[in-house]
Formats: C-alpha cells, structure tokens, sequence
C-alpha cells in the first residue's frame, strides 16, 4: 500500500506532463492494486484527489485511456466511489469516448458507465444529461449481426450498462422504449441465442421492460413470443426456465402477445412441464409446475387465445386441462378449474361443457375440498360453476345435477372469497328459476347466513352478493313463504339499504324486490320497512335529481303498494309526497311520466 501511495503522487506528476512510459507504469500498478484489495485501493484513490486528472486522460486517440477507464470502472464497483466519480466530472468525457472507433476503450468506457449507473440516481441522472443511452442503442443496432466474441462480449456490455442505467426507474425504461430499444434486443436474442451472457442480459432487461405498460405494444410489433418458446425449448437448466418465465409472465398479460405466445407453441412446452414435473416433490419442479400452470391459465385470459386452444371443446389442450381437475395434485387442481372458469367465458363453450359432464368433474372436485379443503380450490371452482350457470340453458341441468347442494356445503366457510363467489354461483343458478329461488328462500339456514353476512363492512363484495342474493329470491321466487323467511331471518332492513346503494342496478334490484314484498306480504313486512326508515328514503330517491330514471319509476311503483298499510300511508302523508311526484309528470321519460300521473290519482284518491 505504500508503493501504491508512491504510484499515486506519481501520477499526479506524470498526469500533467503526459510522460507515455511512466504513465502507463502507473496506470498498470494502479489496476493491479484494485485487483488485489479493490475497496482499499479505491479509498486512497479517493483520498488523493486523483479521480478529478482522469476526466483529462478521458481522451479519445490517447494510448493510456482503455486503461484509465477500466480504472473507473473498477473503482464505481464500490458504491461509496459512484458519486464521487459523477462529482470529478468523469460522465461527460466518458460518454464524448462512447463515439470511439477502438473497441477495447468501448468495453471499458461501456463498463464504467454501467457500474457507475448501478444503483445510483446521481450516475444516471448525469448518464441522462449526457446523451449516454441513445449512443448506445445505436451501437447495439449497428453492431447486433456480428456474432465474433469480441462483438459479443462488447454487446453484452452496452446490454448490462442499459440495465443499471433504466433499472426500476419507470422514466427512464420509457425513455429507452421510446428510442426503440426493444425491437434492438429481440433482433439481439434473436442472432446470439448461442451467447449465453448475452442471452442473459437481453432477458433481465426484457424482464425489466415488461413490467412497464407501455412496452407491451412494442414487445407485440416484434417476434419476441416465438423467440423466447425458441429459447424455452432448448433450456434444460431451471434457473435458465425461470428467467423466461419471468419474461413471459409479464408479457402474456397483453392479449396480443397471449395469441402469439399460442401460436409458437408455448401452451404445448408448459403441457410437457406438467407432465415432467407432477409427481416430483423436489423444491424446484414444485414451483416450475405451478409457473407452467399459472402461465397456462393466464393464456387463457385473452379471449382470441382461449377460443383458439378451446378448439370447440375437442382441442388437445383443453381435453389435458380436463384431465388436471380430478389430479390429487392441489395446483394441478387448481389451474384446471381455473383454466375451465376460463373457458367458459362464452355461452357457447358454456354449453358445450356442460352438456360433456364438466359440472360432475367440479362438484367431485368440491367434494374433495369440503371439510378442511384448499380454499383457493374451492374459490376456482366455484368461479368456475358460477360462469357455467350463465347461459340460461344450463342453469336447469345444473340444479338438476345438484349444483346448488354442492355449493351449500361450503356455507359455513369463512372465507370472503370462498363466500363471495358461492353467493355469485347461486345468484347466477336461480336466475328466472322460480322452484329453484323458492327452495334456497325456504331455505332458513341459508337465509340467516345471507341476513349475516349483509352486515360484512370489512367486504365489500360479499356483502354487495348477499344483499343481490337476498333481493334475487324473492324476484325470482315471487313467493310468500321465501318473503316470510327473509322477514323472520331480519333481512328487511337490508333490502332497504340496498335501495340506497351506489350502484344503479343494485338499487333497481331492491325496489322491486321491496315492491313484491309490499304486493305480497306487507302486513308481516310492515313494522320492519317502518324502522327501516323506507318511505323517507323513497321521498329521497324521487327528489335527487341525480336518481336514475328506472330508479324513479320503481320508487313510485313501490309507494303505491306501500299504501295499502295504514302506518305506512300516514308516513307518505306527513312527507308531502304529492308534491315530489306532480313534479315528476314533465319528466323526460315517458315511463317515469306515465308512473307520475299514477301515483299522483293513487295518493290524490287515498288521501
């Protein structure tokens, strides 16, 4: 360490009078001592201020500046050296060196950028200011069909600098998207798919790219899903699979990539994973089957690459998708009643699958996950169910099949998602089924669980489902008895909350529900819509202007039942709803016109 004290007063000297020989001397002690103790020779590089006489030796055509560059590419290894390096003013001569013509002051010049960037908001601010990146990107497109290693070693050098100069700063990686990065580096996987190193950053940097939305429509424009299946297919090593799958995962989720990564024959490799991997219980194929499989369900997202593997429900992968589901493997589980709630995302594929025994698969699936059972097997199968019920052909085979005993098993969950998408199952399931609403409405165990779960504020959506299923009941069932139970259960007063409900449709949902309990059975309901408070909230709903026109009529619809109770009618006498509603005839609505003039006779004769 002392000779390397001597060396730095003497490059101090020798810095200034430019001596060839003693300077290199110098130089080569210099990149000695940093390869045997880097930090300590890079503390007394520090210390002796010499970093400000390299910005002299940064010069092009010079013979010692490959060297001094290398120099600070050693030294910016060290994070307490980065800012020091952009305070000395090295940025700017380095970046003047990125237009030299000799190859090795590039490497290094491109070395010492790059770890001077590593984590350093001050590095790449100043790489920025210079104009660093866009010379570099143009290095990489002029110099990406030279496949010597020289070139290689070069290219996977300007890949490496990009990287820790766009890494985790989103304006950054917009800007090299916007000076066409991405097009470069697939071109770049493309004709050095050999060169492992470079492979491997063209892949950490598409990783990188690809969480940022608008890289999407770039990657989309380029032939990245066929290169990256090309790469996939040839990697035997897990470590290396993962890297792509990193890639892919943020990409599939674009639908114009999904539909590409289909068409190369990524579905195909990940069916293959699976198969390879199932039975394993070694760490690693445990997590590359539930990648493949979770990839393979986000595949299935985009509606072009769904239909396109459904191939009318006699596609290879689809029939392999099937065969998952009745697997004693929880993630093959999994994926499978996820793919097929995927599936069904149309009426057609709906019915095809529920006419070739899919709903049997889904309930001896749920039958194996009842008692203790996986809950995000459950709430995929459900999903699943719940999709399947839609097309109004299925919803009668599938209460014949016995969906909706399936499904009550799981009452008890306490699950929110669990909960969330059984309510959103049976909703769909007795949708202008009356037998079917009439049975659940009966149904006291059910209802009190609704009635319960109404009062869910920590969630949202299962207390949104509980008040639809609630109102879906009794539109359905236009029962007394299912009127009855709600009443018994206390599930009026929900039903009158949900009339204030941001949502349009689900106040709608309410009122009618309301007005059929007002039509029905208003003498049990009577005391319970009093408390609820429901008359004043109606007087409310008519005067906001805000109130939707159907929102409005349905209001009006359920004040003329509601006057068939006394108590009640003395309340729409107090609020002075004549007037509210005389204002109502101009309405713009001819319906809501019409209901206006009604109510008004209505309440003028009663009165």
């Amino acid at each position: 360490m002392d000779n390397l004290s001597d060396t730095l007063k003497k490059l101090k000297i020798t810095a200034v009078d430019r001596t060839e020989d003693s300077l290199e001397g110098c130089l080569d002690c210099l990149l000695q001592a940093l390869a045997q103790n880097n930090m300590e020779t890079s503390e007394k590089i520090q210390g002796s201020g010499i970093l400000q006489l390299f910005a002299s030796l940064l010069i092009p055509q010079s013979f010692c500046t490959a060297k001094v560059a290398n120099i600070i590419a050693e030294v910016a290894k060290n994070e307490f050296m980065r800012i020091p390096c952009v305070d000395a003013g090295l940025i700017s001569p380095l970046v003047q060196l990125l237009n030299s013509k000799d190859q090795e002051v590039l490497l290094q010049t491109g070395r010492a950028l790059g770890n001077i960037c590593y984590d350093s908001h001050e590095g790449r601010s100043a790489v920025d200011q210079a104009g660093g990146a866009q010379i570099v990107i143009d290095h990489l497109r002029s110099l990406c069909s030279r496949t010597d290693p020289a070139n290689e070693k070069l290219l996977t050098v300007f890949c490496g600098m990009l990287m820790n100069y766009s890494n985790e700063n989103d304006s950054l990686q917009a800007q090299l998207i916007n000076m066409g990065v991405i097009p470069t580096l697939v071109k770049l996987l493309g004709i050095h798919c050999q060169n492992a190193a470079l492979t491997e950053m063209c892949l950490v940097a598409f990783g990188n790219l690809a969480e940022l939305e608008s890289s999407k429509e770039q990657f989309a424009s380029t032939n990245i899903a066929e290169e990256l299946v090309k790469l996939f297919k040839k990697q035997i090593e897990h470590d290396k699979r993962e890297m792509i799958f990193e890639v892919l995962a943020p990409l599939a989720e674009n639908d114009a990539i999904k539909l590409q990564l289909v068409e190369a024959g990524l579905v195909e490799c990940l069916l293959e994973i699976v198969q390879e991997k199932v039975d394993s219980d070694k760490e690693d194929d445990i997590a590359e089957l539930k990648t493949a499989s979770d990839l393979m369900v986000l595949l299935l997202l985009g509606d072009e690459s769904m239909q396109k593997l459904f191939e009318g429900g006699k596609g290879n992968v689809f029939q392999r998708v099937l065969s998952w589901i009745p697997s004693n493997n929880h993630q093959l589980q999994l994926a499978g009643a996820l793919a097929i709630a995927n599936f069904a995302r149309n009426d057609g594929n709906c019915i095809h699958m529920v006419d070739n025994g899919i709903v049997e698969k889904l309930m001896d699936l749920l039958d194996r996950h009842v008692e203790d059972g996986n809950v995000t097997v459950q709430h995929a199968a459900l999903s699943a169910l719940r999709n399947l019920a839609i097309p109004v052909v299925n919803k009668a085979k599938m209460l014949s099949a016995g969906v909706t005993e399936a499904v009550l098993k799981f009452l008890k969950s306490e699950m929110p998602p669990v909960q969330f998408k059984l309510l959103g199952t049976l909703r769909m399931l007795i949708d202008a089924q009356a037998e079917a609403a009439e049975q659940l409405g009966k149904n006291v165990k059910l209802v009190e669980r609704l009635v319960e779960w109404c009062e869910a504020k920590d969630h949202a959506g299962v207390m949104g489902e509980s008040n639809r299923l609630l109102s879906a009941l009794i539109r359905h069932s236009k029962s007394k008895d299912v009127i009855k139970t709600i009443v018994q259960s206390g599930g009026i007063k929900h039903l009158v909350t949900m009339a204030t409900s941001e949502h349009v449709i689900m106040q709608n949902e309410a009122l009618v529900a309301l007005a059929l309990i007002a039509a029905l059975e208003l003498g049990t309901a009577e005391k319970d819509l009093e408390s609820a408070k429901l008359v004043q909230i109606l007087h409310r709903l008519l005067a906001d202007e805000r109130s939707a026109p159907e929102i409005k009529y349905n209001s009006m619809v359920l004040i003329c039942a509601l006057i068939g109770s006394e108590s009640l009618h003395k309340e729409v006498q107090d609020l002075a709803f004549l007037d509210v509603v005389s204002k109502l005839r101009s309405h713009e609505n001819k319906s809501v016109a019409q209901q206006a003039s009604l109510t008004e006779q209505r309440l003028t004769v009663e009165s």
